[in-house]
């Protein structure tokens, strides 16, 4: 047995992994908070890449979008984060040997990637991100990574329990 997978066993094995994977409220409340999360920060999110790719809101200032939801996306990153590691403690011997286990931390990473070259680079462009024309295509293709990254984020976090 791999390092890996005996690391993952001990933390399902532990008391508070066994807790959350035998409790009958516990495992599905830690669940709904983590889909909550997950919709309110990649819906968000979501919206903005279709700002950014010119689908809706297209009089909407990018700046005056970014800075209204930014807090709402990074407040619900926390709540995904935090009850992620609490769903894959109850599970993790499980979970890591899904092949779908990687491929899904392969896309938060490309999607992370994406958003701080998006955050460092492209939103530090003002005068550009304020046309309400249609934007750079950097800026749209920046968009359009972001939503096929986090849409196979979702993805490959479904396939999760189905592949063995």
């Amino acid at each position: 047995m791999s390092l890996i997978l005996e690391l993952a066993q001990a933390l399902q094995s532990s008391a508070l992994g066994v807790a959350l994977a035998e409790s009958a409220y516990a495992f599905p409340l830690i669940e709904a908070i983590h889909l909550i999360g997950l919709s309110v920060s990649v819906g968000l999110i979501f919206l903005i890449d279709l700002r950014l790719v010119g689908v809706i809101l297209k009089k909407v200032p990018i700046p005056d979008l970014l800075h209204q939801l930014r807090g709402l996306v990074i407040g619900g990153f926390v709540v995904i984060f935090i009850s992620g590691f609490l769903l894959f403690w109850s599970e993790a011997a499980t979970v890591i040997v899904s092949p779908a286990f990687p491929v899904k931390f392969l896309f938060i990473a490309i999607a992370g990637v994406n958003a701080l070259y998006f955050e460092l680079r492209l939103a530090r462009q003002p005068p550009v991100l304020e046309n309400h024309a249609v934007l750079p295509a950097n800026i749209r293709y920046a968009g359009l990574a972001s939503l096929f990254s986090w849409g196979a984020v979702i993805i490959a976090g479904r396939l999760i329990p189905y592949l063995p």
